[in-house]
């Protein structure tokens, strides 16, 4: 099964064969697309049927400037009435949502410390500190105290009732 190789002389010959083929079939394809060109130039654009004087020329161009010029103002018009109904159009939507009326989304809680809050409201360039929440401690410490004073005077301010005349005649005398 030994193959014979082919001599250069051979490859170099068989290469040019085929290379002057191919340009034959290219040349061929070329003129081939100017004759479809041609053919179908002909059959999609008659031979233009002019007037024979420049005057005639000269006067049919002036009727399709007219004529132009005509179309061109209706254009313009149009135009004009289309951007008022779009304007309108515009207009009647936001009166529609107006009347539906916005679905706010449910607001979120967030955290927000004394500064902060206080930053938001005066502007960045204020800056003020203040430690709300050890006034706020102290408060509820002084509140507690005072709640453990009346706790204890209303409990005895009962036995003493209670304890004079006994519980009926606490409630009959109220």
């Amino acid at each position: 099964m030994s193959e014979k190789k082919m001599s250069s002389s051979r490859k170099h010959h068989l290469k040019s064969v085929m290379l002057q083929i191919a340009k034959d079939l290219l040349e061929a394809e070329a003129i081939e697309i100017v004759e479809e060109k041609k053919r179908y130039m002909n059959e999609s654009c008659p031979a233009l049927d002019l007037p024979g004087s420049l005057g005639e020329l000269q006067e049919m161009c002036k009727t399709i400037h007219h004529q132009l010029d005509k179309v061109d103002e209706e254009r313009y018009d149009l135009a004009g009435k289309v951007g008022k109904c779009d304007k309108e159009i515009d207009d009647l939507r936001i009166k529609v949502v107006e009347l539906q009326g916005i679905k706010k989304p449910a607001l979120k809680k967030v955290r927000m410390s004394a500064d902060a809050m206080l930053q938001a409201l005066l502007g960045s360039k204020h800056k003020v500190t203040m430690d709300l929440r050890s006034n706020l401690k102290q408060v509820k410490k002084e509140v507690k105290e005072d709640d453990k004073d009346t706790v204890g005077d209303w409990r005895k301010n009962i036995d003493d009732k209670a304890g004079m005349d006994g519980r009926k005649k606490m409630f009959e005398a109220a």
